[in-house]
């Protein structure tokens, strides 16, 4: 022991002198780590002097092939990822040869399943990307419902259509605001947001619940809500799709789709937001693969493709001078003006993309052929030099505005602070309370009985669709999805079980709702009450068998909508039929006694509907959109919470005033 003692003194002086030493260095390593990572802090968006002295100062440095990279926007997962893996290299790879200026930031689909991600996971990918390109990058992402839309673990907001059904600009504005903060704390600078779309087409299958509703002024004022809110907390704001795609038949992602009507009824209905999203300082547009034939009656160009469009109206007419870009160039209402087999189709597409006045092409199908095909015609002076440098000073701007040019990397440490705040949670759940509607009620189906002791107690899970052999359910519940492997009516099945004991829950799609009908059918029979929860929302490229073909539609199919029907003859009265989505969906079954709409697929809209079926929760929700034959804009029943008597529990909600006006003859459609 004094042995020891004794080293120790001996070496105690050297200790101390090696450790002062050691962190010493420490310190100068750190802040010299400090200095050199400089996290972005978001604030309003905002192009100061400064920025804009670098943004022009940028452009004089750069090649014209940097200069074609940053008017081109490829896809980069938010997955994990080895940075010595062949994916990762391959992004590394594309950021670096084409000098490109955007990625934007999704999640993969796996046999037709999205897989999301999580925010940490998705800050990694940006972080990494920023570090590995000499510019930095903007990052923009489709977040319509929010970071729920892509990630797990953060708050679930429902469609916009549900936002439209409160009516209420004020809670658009607040969405946005807590968009950008969660956006921004992951490195993400630019949503795909608000859609502009005046949704007035029933049979539209692919804006539908993602427009906040069908009149325009109203879509307008949400429109310029969240660009408002948006933009005060650093986010680029996109109002697509220009210019409109409300009133198509075709999803865009499959075929040209066109947009009828006079000018008159394109200046009347489709127009206006988009004039509402200008005058509230949106910094972006995207132009719609539609034809349009009162704008552009060239039936070989597209919104995307046509001057008329691009430049005469938005630039010239609107005075718009913010960042003009195209839809994703490999969807197929594009592609499919560009045969494979003609000299680089994804660079024809590109040119005349950027001819027709677009700053900055989305998502070529083929990137090197974009970017040769735009570096070619800048080269032979097809596309002007003075045009790129106008439309990369816009990109350089638009870094600068949101303070890239001084940061770029997030500091991880503060997402846990940011992303799924409580009140964001909360804030989430009341939208889809709110936007809840009570579109029809016969008086016998609602409320729903709970069962004894259930009100606070835990779920019960019994395997799904099953209670004991033999014994009739109380309640049957039967969810339609797409895919009965997806995640969709989950939540729904959970809040169901925590307030009915032994309650049937079925879960089908097109593959297994022929085979499970009967036992559907006569369980329905047998049940005190039926719901039927409908996750019906619009999928790109999503095509579905009806009467037998392959359609492009946001209903049910063949094997779904028969056991639907079936339902309604076997139990309508007792039978409350939910729109977990499109709200359309009654006007293919007049059967239906008792409906409601919640606009969306969100799990909030889940708890939402599952409080109504119980009486829990008063509905206040009004329909943005018309049901022809069903009931006009504006309408909903108001049901009181608790167990009241049929007479007393309902009535209609005070009206909103109709503000649309379209030229169109819509009496035949719309009876009411």
């Amino acid at each position: 022991m004094l042995c020891l003692c004794y080293l120790a003194s001996m070496h105690l002086f050297r200790f101390r002198y090696l450790f002062s030493a050691l962190l010493l260095l420490v310190l100068v390593a750190s802040s010299s780590f400090a200095k050199e990572q400089k996290f972005v802090k978001p604030g309003p968006v905002q192009l100061t002097s400064e920025g804009n002295k670098w943004a022009e100062k940028t452009l004089k440095k750069l090649s014209l092939e940097e200069k074609i990279g940053q008017m081109i926007q490829v896809r980069a997962f938010a997955d994990f990822l080895n940075v010595d893996s062949d994916e990762y290299k391959h992004i590394r790879d594309e950021v670096k040869k084409y000098h490109l200026g955007s990625v934007l930031l999704t999640v993969r689909v796996s046999d037709g399943l999205l897989i999301k991600d999580l925010p940490y996971e998705a800050a990694a990918v940006t972080n990494m990307l920023q570090k590995e390109s000499k510019l930095p990058l903007l990052v923009a992402a489709d977040f319509e419902r929010g970071l729920s839309m892509r990630l797990n673990e953060t708050p679930a907001f429902p469609h916009a259509m549900a936002f439209g059904a409160t009516f209420n600009p004020e809670w658009e504005e607040k969405f946005a605001a807590i968009t950008a903060q969660e956006s921004r704390a992951i490195g993400v600078h630019w949503n795909y947001f608000p859609d502009a779309d005046v949704n007035i087409n029933p049979a539209n299958p692919i804006i539908n619940t993602r427009s906040f509703g069908e009149d325009p002024v109203e879509v307008g004022e949400m429109v310029a809500a969240y660009v408002k809110g948006s933009r005060e907390y650093g986010m680029l704001s996109t109002a697509k799709h220009f210019p409109g795609h409300g009133d198509t038949a075709t999803d865009s992602h499959l075929g040209v789709a066109t947009v009828p009507g006079n000018l008159q009824r394109i200046d009347s209905v489709e127009l206006p937001p988009f004039e509402a999203a200008v005058k509230a300082g949106v910094d972006s547009i995207m132009v719609a693969h539609v034809t349009i034939p009162a704008l552009e009656p060239d039936p070989n160009k597209v919104a995307t493709t046509s001057h008329k469009v691009v430049t005469d109206l938005l630039k010239d007419q609107f005075h718009f001078q913010g960042l003009i870009v195209t839809d994703a160039l490999e969807m197929h209402g594009l592609t499919r003006l560009y045969p494979e087999n003609g000299p680089n189709p994804s660079g024809r597409a590109a040119v005349d993309a950027v001819k027709a006045g677009n700053d900055m092409v989305l998502l070529p199908s083929d990137l090197d052929g974009a970017f040769n095909g735009l570096l070619q015609a800048a080269k032979d002076g097809e596309i002007s030099k003075a045009q790129i440098d106008a439309s990369v000073l816009k990109v350089l701007r638009a870094k600068a505005s949101l303070g890239l040019n001084k940061a770029r990397v997030v500091d991880m440490e503060q997402i846990p602070h940011i992303v799924s705040r409580p009140e964001s949670l909360d804030f989430a759940q009341q939208v889809a309370d709110a936007a809840t509607t009570l579109v029809r009620d016969n008086g016998q189906a609602l409320p729903f009985p709970k069962s004894p002791g259930t009100a606070q107690g835990p779920p019960s899970y019994p395997s799904p669709g099953t209670v004991s052999p033999g014994t009739a359910a109380s309640i049957v519940a039967v969810v339609i999805t797409d895919d009965v492997r997806g995640e969709y009516g989950r939540v729904f099945e959970l809040e169901m079980r925590k307030r009915v004991h032994g309650a049937r829950i079925f879960f089908v799609d097109s593959r297994t709702a022929g085979p499970m009908a009967p036992e559907i059918v006569d369980a329905a029979r047998q049940a005190q009450k039926v719901v039927v929860a409908a996750y019906v929302v619009p999928t790109a490229a999503k095509q579905t068998m009806v009467n037998g073909q392959l359609t492009n539609t946001v209903g049910l199919n063949d094997a779904t909508g028969t056991l639907m029907q079936q339902l309604l003859d076997a139990a309508a009265t007792k039978t409350v039929v939910i729109a977990m989505g499109n709200p359309y969906l009654a006007m293919s079954f007049p059967a239906v006694q008792t409906y409601i709409c919640t606009y969306s697929n969100a799990p909030t809209s889940d708890r939402s509907a599952v409080k109504v079926l119980f009486g829990e929760m008063q509905t206040k929700g009004r329909l943005p959109v018309s049901l022809p034959g069903i009931a006009e804009r504006g309408f909903g029943l108001e049901m009181k919470p608790g167990e009241l008597q049929a007479a007393e529990k309902t009535k209609a909600l005070p009206r909103i005033p109709r503000v649309i006006t379209d030229p169109r003859d819509r009496s035949a459609a719309n009876p009411l």
